[in-house]
């Protein structure tokens, strides 16, 4: 079962890139925990099977957990009972239930979802009682930011864990801060100090030596790492101790990025071409030769021939 024994390093739920094929690359890397894209509770309630595909995962994914966004506690109550019965069935197989109550997306907050979910604490706050109330996972969890136009992360966290969150995760922005205002790490260090319950810090983690600083600063009990992950999932083998040295480290990502591109063809068909080209841009970014291979890739649309075009580019 997914703890707190130790620090943990997880990765963040990004939809259009943490899809299965790309989080088994970071599982391989020594991820603690990965979750699944972000599902509209709405959706899945409209139509269980079609949302399947979005909590598929990879066998290696074990602890693993999936994160729904919702705007009221009726629909909540009714995905987490869905995908309870999904765990129970052996389709999902997940130990973690997350809201995502942090999501700045316009089509996701002008629906009262994300972090829209921070205007109205009360709304937040009965909407994770009645996932408590109709969930069969282990744990509950709430991703969130530090509010929307101004932080009360301590009071967001209070909430929280009021409601029957087992633990948090706190993007370090109000939503109006989007992904560029000044992180406040500090207000993650006053939200910890706030609640008993687990706290993870997320926002510009990009190093194992930020990461450090960022534990260190908040005390928090791990950290969720996002964007950095994009182009580099081996960050996971960083952040733990692991040491590659340049060549072994260049024959290994050529390796990494062979076999991601392998899966994600395997997953998603021969529509996974056109998925992993910003995989592939990322993975270029700032090698040699980056901007003649981007369009390269852009153009190609078969498989075998951008399998040649990619093996080509990074050596292998």
């Amino acid at each position: 079962m997914f703890d707190f024994s130790a620090q943990r390093y997880i990765l963040a739920p990004l939809a259009g890139w943490t899809d299965l094929p790309f989080r088994e690359c970071v599982k391989k890397f020594g991820a603690d925990l990965t979750i699944s894209e972000m599902i509209s509770a709405n959706a899945l309630v409209c139509n269980p099977a079609r949302s399947r595909k979005y909590y598929e995962k990879s066998p290696l994914e074990t602890p693993f957990a999936v994160q729904i966004a919702a705007n009221n506690a009726e629909i909540a109550a009714k995905a987490a009972e869905l995908l309870s019965e999904a765990n129970a069935k052996g389709e999902l197989d997940a130990e973690i239930l997350d809201l995502n109550a942090g999501c700045p997306a316009p089509k996701v907050t002008r629906n009262g979802g994300g972090s829209a979910l921070l205007k109205d604490l009360k709304t937040l706050e009965t909407i994770v009682k009645a996932m408590k109330k109709a969930s069969k996972f282990k744990l509950l969890s709430v991703k969130t930011r530090l509010g929307w136009d101004r932080s009360v992360a301590e009071e967001i966290a209070k909430v929280c864990e009021g409601a029957g969150a087992d633990f948090i995760t706190i993007h370090a922005r109000t939503r109006s801060g989007g992904f560029t205002a000044p992180v406040d790490y500090a207000a993650i260090f006053r939200a910890k100090g706030a609640v008993k319950i687990p706290v993870i810090a997320n926002g510009d983690i990009d190093s194992a030596e930020k990461a450090r600083a960022v534990l260190a600063e908040t005390g928090a009990d791990g950290v969720m790492i996002a964007r950095a992950a994009m182009g580099a999932p081996w960050i996971f083998a960083e952040l733990k101790g692991g040491d590659l040295n340049e060549r072994a480290s260049a024959e290994l990502k050529a390796r990494v990025i062979l076999a991601h591109f392998d899966a994600i063809v395997k997953f998603h068909g021969d529509r996974g071409v056109f998925l992993f080209r910003k995989h592939a841009h990322r993975y270029a970014k700032s090698l040699d030769g980056a901007a003649r291979f981007r369009e390269e890739i852009n153009r190609i649309n078969d498989p075998a021939a951008a399998r040649s075009a990619i093996a080509r580019f990074f050596g292998n």
